[in-house]
């Protein structure tokens, strides 16, 4: 089992930055990969950013060059890093983890990007 919360969502002006947190909990070494997911409202859940266990990233097009995912092992945490913000970046952001046989899911953290 694997517990993953997330933080560090809020309001922020369009040109801003936040960072995002993900904590991970449990069967930790298990885990192959973590992903940052959205969900606007209205919309699917896409697939933001991607590191693996190798330290291997991943991004998709509408964010490459303003984010940045991170991990930190001693910490247990995966981050977000994101600049230059966009109001259609607004949505929540979810964690994601998956091991060999699992996946699993934090509760999301809302980010708005509104003046």
């Amino acid at each position: 089992q694997v517990q993953l919360v997330e933080s560090g969502g809020g309001l922020v002006q369009p040109g801003g930055s936040l960072t995002l947190s993900c904590a991970a909990s449990g069967s930790i070494a298990s885990i192959d990969a973590t992903r940052w997911y959205r969900q606007a409202p209205g919309q699917q859940r896409e697939l933001v950013a991607t590191i693996s266990k190798g330290g291997t990233t991943g991004y998709t097009n509408s964010v490459k060059g303003r984010f940045t995912i991170t991990r930190d092992n001693a910490k247990n945490t995966v981050y977000l890093q994101m600049n230059s913000l966009k109001p259609e970046d607004t949505a929540v952001y979810y964690c994601n983890a998956n091991t060999v046989t699992e996946g699993y899911w934090g509760r999301g953290t809302q980010v708005t990007v509104s003046s």
